[in-house]
Order: C-alpha cells, then sequence, then structure tokens
C-alpha cells in the first residue's frame, strides 16, 4: 500500500486532470454559438486539445441507451436520442483520452469536446452480464473488452485466437479452423459464446474438433467475463462468457452512413480475409445494416514442416432492420455462416490425409427494446430460430459423423431504476427447445431439450460500495426419441434437471483509482447429449466416445477476490480465484481400442476443484513508451486423490513494451510458457517456451474517415514451441515465422 503522501499526491493529480478537461469542455462549449441542425439529436464537434484539429474516428456513445456514432472528418456527430432529464456522452478517439460528459436534457448548442493526449486507454464499456451499461474498471467481475485497435491487433481467424493474449485465456484446437477459447481450464460447454448476448446454437461444446461459428472480423466490440455467476444469461457458464456484440438489430437510425471495412493477410496459412459492415438509414424511422466477411487459409506453415490437411475457408452475411422511435425500437435479422475446414490425420485410427469438416449455421432474430414512462428503463423481448448442420468427411468422400441441431429460443428482461433499496435491477425469464439429430457412424439417438428459467439480478449502492446479488432458476429436459433400456452404455432414458444458481459480489472503492471486490457465484451444468447418449466414433477428434445416461448436474461455486487500480499513466489487476465443481464430468481415455481402433472415451464425472490466479498490468512509464505484462495460472485436480484434470494451461503470460503517439505505434513483445508437467492419464508433459513477436502501425485521416494499418511479424526466431492443450501436438508444433498486415477504415 502506498504511503498517506503518495496516495494524497495521486488524487490532487487525478482531480488536476479532472477539473482541465471539464475545464477545456466548458471554454469549448462556451465558444460554440451555432444553434442544433435539427431536433431531438445531441450534436457537436470532437477536436484534439493541442493543436485543435477536428477529430475523425472519435466514437461518441450515449451510456445505457444504445445510442452511438462515430465523427466524420470535421470531427462533427449527431445522435438521435429519445426524450430523456440527462443524458452521459462517453467519447473515445485512439491515443486520446476517453472522456464523459453529464447533459441535462437536450443541449441547444452543438456540444464542443476537447480531448487530451493519452497513450493509455480507460477499459470499454461492458453489456454482458451488467444491469446497466458501464466500463470494465467498475464491474463486480474480472471483465475485458477487445474494441477498436485493441480488436484490430489482435484479431484472428478465429475468436478464441484473438482473445488468446488476455489473462486467464487460453485456446485449445485441433487445427487452426477448430481453435476453442479455454478460460481458467474450462472449455466447450461450461463457457458461454454469444452473439448480441444470444447463444450461437452450434456443437462446438461437443467436441475438440468442432469450430465456433462465430465470426470477429465484424465485431463492434468483444466482451469477455471471467468466472461463474452470469445469471443474466444462463448457468452453464461454470467458466465464463464471450460476447460478440455486432448490434445486428440496429437500435438507432445513424444521422450519416457508418461502418467499418477491413482487409487482413497472413502468411502463416497464406490467409486473406476481409469484410465490410454498414447501417445507414431508410427513412427517418428505419435503419438498415448489412454486413459480409470472407477468410480463406491454407495449410499451417510450422518450423519443421507442413500441417497437412488444415485449410479453412469461411464466409458469413447478416442483414438487419427495425423501427426506431420514441418508445424505442423493433425489428429482426438474419444470418448465414459457412465453414469449411481440416483437420489433421496422424492421430490413432486417424486418416493420413485427414478429415474435412462442413458446417453452416443460419439463424433469424426478433428483437424489440420498449423503453416505458415509469418505473422500468427498459423492457427487452427476443425471439430467435437456429438451424445447424455438421458434417465429418472421411476422404475420398465418404460421410463419417452428422450433427444437425435446431434451436427455437424466447426471452424477456426488464431493467428498473431505483427501487427500494434498490439503485437499478433486472428480471427476466427464457425458454428454448431444441433438436439434436446424429447421423454417419454414430449410435447416439435422436434427442429433444426443453429448457426454462426465471431470472432476477440487482445492485444496491452504499456510496463507495456497490452490492450486486442475483438469484436464479432452470429446469431442463432431454428426451431421447427412442428409450433402450438395456444398452451396452446402460438405461438410454429421457432426463430432468432442475437447480438453482446464485451469485453475490462486492465493489468498494477504497480511493478514486484503487479498488477492491469478491464474489461467490453457484451454477449449475446440464450434462450435454452427448455426454449422456453417445455411443460410436466420432470421425474427426479420433475418438470412440461412449456417454453415461446416469450423469448427474454438474455444481460449481466459484469464489473471485481481486485488486484492480486505475490511473492516468498505471493500470492494474489482480485477481485470485478458486471453483470447486462437484461431479465435473470430462472424457476419461480408458487406454483400450474399439472395433474400429479408436481409443475409447468414457463420460465420467469427479468432483474438481480449480484454483489459480491472473494479473495485468499497463504502465505508461515515459511520454508515449508504454509496458504491458499479462500472467496467469490455473491448477486442476480430482478432489479425491489430488490427481491432475486433463488438458490443464500451464503458467503463462506476456510481456510487451510499446511506444504510442498519437499517429502511429510500434510494440515489442514475448510470450512465455512454463513446462506443464501435470498431466492426466494417457497425457504427455510439455516443455516450456518463449516466443517474440513485433507489430506497428499508422493511424491516417484520409477523406475524413480513420484508416488504421498494422503490420505484425510473429515467432521472430521461428521457434519450435507446442501448446499443452493443442491436440495436434504430437504431430507438429505451433505457427513459424509469419507475418500479418491488416487494413481497416471507420466511416
Amino acid at each position: 500500500m502506498a504511503e498517506p503522501e503518495t496516495q494524497i499526491g495521486m488524487m490532487r493529480q487525478v482531480a488536476t486532470t479532472i477539473a482541465g478537461v471539464a475545464i477545456g469542455f466548458a471554454v469549448a462549449a462556451a465558444g460554440t454559438s451555432a444553434q442544433v441542425e435539427h431536433e431531438g439529436e445531441i450534436e457537436g464537434i470532437v477536436r484534439a486539445a493541442e493543436p485543435g484539429t477536428p477529430l475523425a474516428g472519435a466514437t461518441v456513445v450515449v451510456v445505457g441507451m444504445d445510442r452511438m456514432a462515430v465523427t466524420h472528418g470535421d470531427g462533427s456527430f449527431h445522435i438521435s436520442v429519445p426524450t430523456a432529464r440527462s443524458y452521459t456522452l462517453r467519447v473515445e478517439r485512439l491515443g486520446y483520452q476517453t472522456v464523459t460528459i453529464d447533459l441535462e436534457g437536450l443541449p441547444e448548442e452543438p456540444v464542443a469536446v476537447e480531448l487530451e493526449v493519452a497513450a493509455l486507454a480507460l477499459p470499454g464499456l461492458v453489456v454482458t452480464g451488467a444491469v446497466t451499461e458501464r466500463a470494465a474498471n467498475e464491474t463486480l467481475r474480472p471483465t475485458t473488452v477487445f474494441a477498436a485497435e485493441k480488436l484490430q491487433r489482435r484479431l484472428a481467424a478465429t475468436v478464441a485466437e484473438t482473445l488468446d493474449s488476455e489473462p486467464g485465456l487460453a485456446v485449445t484446437s485441433m487445427g487452426p479452423g477448430s481453435a476453442h477459447p479455454v478460460i481458467r481450464g474450462l472449455s466447450g460447454d461450461r463457457i458461454l459464446m454469444l452473439e448480441d448476448g444470444q447463444r450461437t446454437g452450434d456443437v462446438f461444446n461437443s467436441g475438440a474438433d468442432h469450430a465456433t461459428a462465430l465470426d470477429a472480423a465484424t465485431a463492434r466490440r468483444i466482451e469477455v467475463i471471467r468466472g461463474p455467476g452470469a445469471i443474466l444469461f444462463g448457468s452453464n457458464a461454470l467458466g465464463g462468457v464471450i460476447n460478440v456484440v455486432r448490434d445486428e438489430v440496429p437500435p438507432a437510425v445513424p444521422h450519416h452512413p457508418t461502418g467499418a471495412a477491413s482487409l487482413q493477410v497472413q502468411t502463416a496459412t497464406s490467409a486473406v480475409g476481409g469484410s465490410v459492415e454498414t447501417t445507414f438509414g431508410l427513412t427517418e424511422h428505419v435503419p438498415l445494416r448489412l454486413e459480409v466477411s470472407r477468410w480463406a487459409s491454407g495449410d499451417l506453415k510450422t518450423p519443421v514442416g507442413i500441417l497437412e490437411g488444415t485449410e479453412t475457408g469461411t464466409w458469413s452475411t447478416s442483414a438487419g432492420s427495425s423501427w426506431v422511435d420514441e418508445w424505442g425500437y423493433a425489428g429482426g435479422t438474419f444470418r448465414f455462416y459457412k465453414n469449411d475446414y481440416g483437420i489433421p490425420g496422424g492421430f490413432t485410427g486417424g486418416h493420413t490425409s485427414g478429415v474435412r469438416v462442413e458446417m453452416q449455421r443460419a439463424a433469424t432474430r426478433l428483437r424489440s427494446v420498449i423503453r416505458p414512462r415509469g418505473r422500468f428503463e427498459s423492457i427487452e423481448i427476443d425471439a430467435g430460430y437456429t438451424w445447424y448442420r455438421h458434417e465429418e468427411i472421411e476422404p475420398p468422400d465418404i460421410l463419417g459423423t452428422l450433427f444437425r441441431r435446431q434451436t427455437v429460443s424466447g426471452e424477456t428482461l426488464a431493467r428498473h431504476s431505483g427501487w427500494g433499496p434498490f439503485s437499478s435491477g433486472a428480471v427476466g425469464a427464457r425458454t428454448s427447445w431444441e433438436s439434436f439429430g446424429f447421423g454417419g457412424a454414430l449410435h447416439t439417438p435422436d434427442s429433444r431439450r426443453t429448457t426454462a428459467a426465471v431470472y432476477v439480478l440487482e445492485e444496491i449502492s452504499l456510496e463507495s460500495v456497490r452490492i450486486e446479488a442475483g438469484l436464479r432458476y432452470d429446469r431442463v429436459q432431454v428426451r431421447p426419441l427412442q428409450e433402450d433400456p438395456s444398452s451396452e452404455i446402460g438405461h438410454i432414458r429421457a432426463r430432468t434437471f432442475g437447480a438453482a444458481s446464485g451469485s453475490l459480489g462486492v465493489l468498494a472503492n477504497l480511493t478514486e483509482q484503487l479498488a477492491v471486490g469478491a464474489s461467490v457465484g453457484q451454477a449449475f451444468r446440464t450434462p450435454d447429449v452427448n455426454e449422456l447418449y453417445s455411443e460410436g466414433p466420432h470421425l474427426a477428434a479420433y475418438a470412440f466416445e461412449v456417454g453415461n445416461p446416469s450423469l448427474d448436474t454438474e455444481r460449481g461455486t466459484g469464489i473471485d477476490i481481486f485488486a484492480r487500480f486505475v490511473g492516468s499513466d498505471f493500470n492494474a489487476e489482480t485477481t485470485w480465484f478458486r471453483n470447486s465443481i462437484a461431479g465435473y464430468v470430462f472424457p476419461l481415455e480408458t487406454g483400450e481400442l474399439s472395433r474400429v481402433r479408436l481409443p475409447i472415451y468414457q463420460f465420467h464425472g469427479e468432483d474438481a476443484l480449480l484454483t489459480g490466479f491472473e494479473s495485468a498490468l499497463a504502465w505508461l512509464m515515459l511520454d508515449a513508451l508504454e509496458l504491458e505484462a499479462v500472467v496467469s495460472y490455473v491448477r486442476g485436480a480430482v478432489r479425491s486423490t489430488d490427481e491432475p484434470l486433463p488438458l490443464m494451461p500451464p503458467l503463462q503470460g506476456r510481456l510487451a513494451i510499446g511506444y504510442a503517439p498519437v499517429d502511429w505505434f510500434v510494440e515489442a513483445e514475448a510470450r512465455v510458457a512454463a513446462r506443464q508437467e501435470r498431466t492426466g492419464a494417457f497425457e504427455n508433459p510439455t516443455d516450456g517456451y518463449t516466443v517474440f513477436a513485433l507489430s506497428g502501425g499508422v493511424r491516417l485521416t484520409l477523406g475524413g474517415r480513420l484508416h488504421v494499418v498494422t503490420i505484425g511479424l510473429e515467432n521472430l526466431g521461428d521457434t519450435e514451441y507446442r501448446n499443452h492443450l493443442s491436440r495436434v501436438k504430437e504431430i507438429m508444433p505451433e505457427a513459424g515465422r509469419a507475418l500479418s498486415v491488416a487494413y481497416r477504415v471507420v466511416f
């Protein structure tokens, strides 16, 4: 803890900075005499404090109202907003300090905002799992936001690889096309993968070879909530939540067309990708959002050769529209996603030339947000339908395994403001019906699953302390279309599960910069259909999977304790966590081979304990010279024997130093992982490694638009290293030296 004199000095510095920004805003506003052009809009201009030039590409958000705009070449912005007593604007721009402005009613004159140069960016806004939209440093759980340049610099072919550099996150895969995110040692069905807050409806959680049907290229931001307790989105989130935010159903009509276009190339897989998304107004009340993206890559190049059969071809498109009015908005969207990718051969029982996977997802969604004048701030109504098909094809063109899934869901969520002792809160209900189909060599019976849930989440604010408590109850029924009491794997029958989930969190602001918090969450997870009833070869996973119809629910209790410091030149957060899971289900390798010469995996339940820590800091050492450091560790074990759980990530971290003035940036980084010797049965240890990388880029304002070009050089030393979570590490190491170039224009 710092000395009192140091704390007082730091507080004075923060107060001086805030006062300077406020004075700059006031002076700028006083110098603006023009009247607003359109009624019902917040209009303004964003400039650099020095030398006072307009800033293009700044993002202006009306907090809590789903309204935003991007400034044009003259720095101007227009945001249509519903009538309200007050508004809060948050203004962000690459290389500048984020500014928050409170407005009483609609201003009669354009708002003028001056931004100071600041290389160290503040955490972004978060909507995932929160009662109200707020900055990441104000949340009650460890949270990461990828947006703007940070998202572009880390953007990869999959969501998992894009997030890989963050504390507590890792990647497991069977090749580049099938990368899965791992949060605190948990993956699959223990992580909720969301798109605009809704489940994706794919089958990524039922196999290491299954890709996630999510495209990161057109995301406006990606939010990651680490740890259990996501009451608003489902009890299955024992590990956390990843939400890809696009606003596919546009909540507002932009004054001018807005959007972004990007182009990316990479040599590690000879990949080329591009995307464009835009939202514009058809009429005064009707916006239209259009999007298309494409990614194509070849086989992965490693320091010791090429990993054959890992080519990937992905494309997606979507269109969405709505009716926007004073009361809110209502609309719909349609999205189609297609991904053809390869799983390499060389495993026990695998084909020499590998397996090709063809997956398709079509989804439509209806969404309405009503803003009544009363106690409730908003009422959100969602309904969706998703169709998904996944084929695993063995050479030359034989269908080996087939997965089908259809999902129909509906949800209502009402958010309220102050009510009795509660400063804010939300209540909601969700229901869904799912159909699972199987084919090829699988003997898993076609099944149906129905889910119903109700939940409540409330907050209490006590000056410098905020308390959040939530409760959720889910009832799930899984029913095979054909019951079999004499099956070799056990009595295949309908199962019904029901349990309550809860969370309690406290955040205390000790000073304006330092906060400490703790949360405890209890969640449960229903066994997946594959874990209950699977029987047969899973082709691309090179496994013979045997289910267990008598599996019980997983019940997890997670505890997080964290400290968070956010300053003008230093940000840091460190978290200790403990996750105790009763009935933890995992595929246990039996050491035997099936009749088709595939290793047999039996789904098995054991009480498990996962503990660890994660830390991250960003330090602005000199002017625009910044140091970043990330480290995380998790230890997973079977509680009764203390034997290691399989596929746990080792101690790992990232150290980077960069120089980032307003118009350009350069960064050198090192990624480090320790040797992993705590291995499960039939799992081999993996050596540690250190891999170096360089990146840089420029930010240009051309034609009144912000253009960003990023160049990266990965694995500078062409180091041969292996990711412990990779299922192909026995065949080939990770990618060798590679160059990537990305271009993005924001308009």
